[in-house]
């Protein structure tokens, strides 16, 4: 089981999205709803630390690609 991240979709303006973990299979479909509430929610992309095995390493490039937002730290 995955720990997976959600937001509310604000459905007027102003309207703060609300955040929520919920742990599903990789296999299950991501929801679109709240389980509780019905609201319509999508999933959010975060970052998270990897495992690596010993004497493997992460290469950062510099060059081309997009930018993904501030405090992202990719670039």
């Amino acid at each position: 089981m995955a720990t997976y991240t959600y937001e509310t979709i604000p459905q007027t303006e102003g309207e703060t999205p609300k955040r929520f973990e919920i742990k599903q299979s990789m296999r299950d479909a991501a929801l679109t709803l709240h389980p509780e509430t019905g609201e319509p929610v999508r999933r959010v992309i975060t970052g998270g630390a990897g495992l690596m095995g010993v004497g493997q390493t992460a290469t950062v490039s510099s060059g081309g690609g997009g930018h993904c937002g501030t405090g992202c730290g990719c670039h």
